[in-house]
């Protein structure tokens, strides 16, 4: 099972028990490839961990035994196990939880020597950037339609799609995304002719979706 959550927001890890802990003589939930354990409970007695990184954002549910963490950070990203001792049975289940940094709004700048609205064929290359970005997508769409993507993995680095376009067509957006947000940058390309020397810094229109 898996799990992906945003910096600063909250998950829930469940037991899945739905006649509650009636039957049940201990839950355990451990973190990480050292197994710490972080929290328990066992005939209505709860015990927390010492993790410090846990240390205020733990959840225990009594009539449950989920578990919530809250105001969570990219150190909380990793495998948490639960075991549930029923008699002599001790089932257990994994569950990876990834947490996304907020992200950026890419920023839209115009490399062209000039600009000639009365060309037809005349065309210009958009850059679409973001500094500092991990684990997302970065993609120039026309309309609905995708034109480019680039993606990038683990590592924090910067970013920057390139699109060349013919000043006649009308609106472009830079879209960056993740699997829990996105943010997008609209641009109406009538305004890429005020330029200024070789280099032009686009506004656009900046929107943020959840």
């Amino acid at each position: 099972m898996a799990l992906a959550v945003m910096e600063g927001d909250f998950f829930t890890l469940r037991t899945g028990l739905t006649d509650g802990l009636q039957s049940v003589d201990k839950v355990e939930w451990r973190f990480g490839s050292s197994r710490t354990l972080i929290a328990s409970i066992a005939n209505g007695s709860i015990e927390y961990g010492g993790d410090k990184r846990f240390r205020d954002r733990l959840q225990l549910e009594r009539q449950t035994g989920d578990l919530t963490i809250t105001n969570v950070s990219n150190e909380h990203s990793g495998v948490y196990k639960r075991s549930i001792t029923i008699g002599l049975k001790e089932p257990t289940e994994e569950i990876n939880v990834t947490v996304y940094p907020h992200l950026p709004v890419p920023v839209i700048t115009k490399y062209s020597p000039q600009c000639s609205s009365s060309s037809s064929v005349s065309k210009s290359v958009l850059l679409c950037s973001v500094l500092n970005v991990s684990h997302v997508t970065l993609s120039w769409h026309k309309g609905t339609s995708v034109l480019s993507s680039i993606s990038v993995s683990d590592l924090s680095i910067s970013l920057s799609l390139p699109l060349e376009v013919e000043y006649q067509d009308n609106t472009y957006s830079c879209v960056i995304y993740n699997p829990v947000s996105n943010q997008t940058t609209h641009l109406d390309i009538n305004t890429l002719c005020h330029t200024s020397g070789s280099r032009t810094v686009t506004t656009g229109v900046k929107e943020q979706k959840p």
